[in-house]
């Protein structure tokens, strides 16, 4: 997990679940609305690619204005590949 702060205030957070070796999955990535385009997410996924960057495959899922930002820091679409899942929200 990385946090970002403003002196006491936390205004951003990411973090990780990987196998320690091979593949890591970024489920989370929040910035407050009032940091954002400010490089807070940047930074926070540099620090992730310290640690991740040599590993085989990373993964996220990113939709509306998160894609963009994905492929800024290196994200691309894998192959052919067609997302799924089980979601129980009502927010995508």
């Amino acid at each position: 997990m990385i946090s970002a702060w403003d002196n006491e205030k936390l205004v951003g957070i990411g973090n990780a679940i990987s196998d320690g070796h091979l593949v890591v999955y970024y489920p989370h990535l929040l910035v407050h609305p009032d940091y954002q385009g400010k490089g807070v997410g940047k930074m926070i996924m540099e620090k992730m690619q310290e640690k991740y960057g040599h590993f085989h495959m990373q993964m996220l899922t990113a939709d509306g204005k998160a894609i963009e930002f994905y492929q800024k820091v290196g994200f691309t679409r894998a192959g052919q590949t067609e997302p799924m899942w089980i979601y129980r929200g009502d927010e995508h």
